[in-house]
């Protein structure tokens, strides 16, 4: 994930070289499009989107014509906007539902394709966003969410899953078989995209 450099004007926080202020809502960054890579390579079926923040990731499967239906949720209801303005921008609501829930709360049903681009990084003095932090470690939102993942998943299901090398987990574990996709290393710390099912 980029560090982004940023600047308090009122009560608006501006990004160095962006000329529009940051909403509560994560933008499209490298993590986004590494992901979104393996979402248009990979998921069918049933789609859940979790954490869908700008909407990249629930509108990239729903294109698909393998893919029947995407669920995108997220806690902040400005994402949920988000993505529903931009599934609408590109014609697809018919095919989507979108629901405000704290990771699997409000969620019913399985699916075969789990999707999570989840706040990973620990916890730091001055960079308290929580489109950025998953815990004090920074694996904490990734434990919950793998905990109660696999009761959403059909037989046979996948995660698609984003981390970094600040996360604090080493990519296995957690009751998964953990196969990573890809990886990418940047100024800071190093990506990963890894498909987990059930072990």
């Amino acid at each position: 994930m980029e560090k982004r450099i940023t600047a308090t004007v009122g009560t608006s926080i501006f990004c160095l070289g962006v000329s529009e202020p940051m909403s509560s809502v994560y933008p499209p960054s490298e993590d986004s499009y590494m992901l979104q890579r393996h979402v248009e390579r990979l998921v069918s079926g049933k789609v859940l989107d979790m954490g869908t923040g700008s909407g990249i990731q629930a509108v990239t499967a729903v294109l698909k014509h393998e893919v029947e239906h995407v669920l995108a949720v997220d806690i902040n209801p400005e994402a949920i906007e988000a993505a529903r303005r931009r599934a609408s921008d590109a014609g697809v609501l018919h095919k989507m539902a979108f629901k405000k829930s704290d990771l699997f709360e409000e969620i019913d049903g399985r699916f075969n394709w789990i999707v999570f681009n989840p706040p990973y990084l620990p916890y730091e003095e001055g960079l308290p966003d929580p489109t950025w932090i998953g815990g004090e470690k920074g694996c904490e939102t990734i434990e919950r969410f793998l905990g109660g993942a696999r009761d959403h998943l059909t037989a046979g299901g996948f995660i698609l899953l984003v981390y970094s090398s600040e996360t604090g987990i080493n990519g296995g574990g957690c009751g998964y078989n953990w196969e990573v996709l890809e990886e990418k290393t940047l100024f800071f710390e190093r990506l990963y995209c890894a498909r987990l099912s059930p072990s």
